[in-house]
């Protein structure tokens, strides 16, 4: 007898741009599509205004509400993305998760982003205690990114048996097809060493204005060397003005946003991959990188992956000794560099949508 086709809501930031968790849905939704299933994204993300998109764009709050109860009546399972770092995301959750329950279905849970956030864990928001425990209660399952994640969660009063560490990085993220470059990235290559690649969120969070104290020094000892930073540059007139005043913009490319092959495009010719966020766990650039054979330099907190080369974090003058070092012993490095294991863990996830 056929398998009845699951109907899956997933409630998320959802590419363009291409980053983060939106990423891990992308793939989600493709591989659940190719076994049959039904699977919508209510895109609550920065592109959401963008049409004739492979989403459901949420225009308001209202809005919002009358969405999710329209495909909870259909009979779509709600899956529903969040993490530690916003306010907003507590009040969508909340939202949904009362919709799901007055339906009579408990939905699906997958808190994303590292053991430490902005409000996570409890003792970073203690007086969010009980938002968290109506969440992480009211949830049939709780997907997270690893096991420190998950002992965080279970100091909420949370069963063990419904929580599942499941990593974000699969099988899918290195399924691409390298692409053209512009002439401008294709001369940087060609004739700068080193050529190094950062995804830029201008956010505090990304800690841009160390790193630009950072790299002025690195840029000084190594004035050939070219940045190239990837990601919106919304956001980016501050750090710019810094850049110029430290002497160093005409070295730095602002690439923008890319998709997935363009990106992982660039960081197979990157020089090194430059990782500056703190809260962001393993992260799935990292191991793309790695994988990749392309070094990682990035903050240390907690969760880097073997293989990264790690500074401390807000320490300018370790920052840029460590990608001096990144150079000067490139050769070495690369030929230790050993890529990480990726096992199909969005299969996983599946299995246990479908479960619940």
């Amino acid at each position: 007898m056929a398998t009845k086709p699951t109907k899956v809501l997933h409630i998320t930031s959802y590419p363009p741009p291409r980053a983060g968790w939106g990423m891990r849905v992308y793939f989600l939704k493709q591989e659940m599509e190719k076994n049959g299933d039904v699977c919508e994204v209510l895109n609550i993300g920065k592109g959401r205004y963008i049409t004739d998109a492979d989403f459901v764009p949420v225009l308001g709050s209202l809005d919002y509400v009358k969405k999710v109860l329209r495909f909870r009546l259909k009979g779509f399972l709600i899956h529903h993305h969040l993490n530690g770092d916003s306010p907003k995301g507590f009040i969508l959750t909340f939202l949904s998760l009362t919709i799901s329950l007055l339906t009579f279905r408990r939905p699906v849970i997958t808190f994303h982003a590292g053991p430490v956030q902005l409000y996570f864990p409890k003792h970073r928001a203690p007086k969010l205690t009980p938002v968290y425990k109506y969440i992480f209660r009211a949830a049939k399952y709780i997907v997270c990114n690893n096991q420190a994640v998950k002992d965080n969660i279970m100091t909420y009063g949370v069963k063990d048996k419904k929580i599942v560490p499941i990593q974000a990085f699969s099988t899918q993220y290195m399924q691409f097809e390298e692409q053209p470059l512009s002439d401008e990235l294709n001369e940087i290559f060609a004739n700068h060493f080193p050529a190094i690649v950062c995804y830029a969120a201008y956010r505090p969070e990304f800690f841009l204005e160390d790193m630009v104290k950072a790299f002025a020094k690195f840029h000084k000892e190594k004035p050939d060397s070219r940045l190239i930073m990837m990601g919106q540059t919304l956001g980016s007139d501050d750090i710019k003005k810094q850049m110029t005043e430290l002497g160093f913009i005409d070295a730095v490319h602002f690439a923008g946003d890319m998709d997935h092959d363009q990106f992982l495009t660039l960081l197979s010719k990157s020089t090194f991959y430059l990782r500056t966020p703190f809260k962001d766990g393993v992260s799935s650039s990292v191991l793309e990188s790695l994988s990749l054979n392309t070094p990682v330099v990035a903050c240390e907190n907690g969760s880097r992956p073997e293989g990264v080369i790690k500074y401390e974090n807000q320490n300018i003058d370790d920052m840029a000794k460590v990608m001096l070092h990144t150079v000067d012993n490139l050769e070495e490095i690369k030929k230790t560099l050993k890529a990480p294991p990726i096992p199909d863990t969005i299969k996983t996830e599946i299995e246990l949508i479908k479960k619940a």
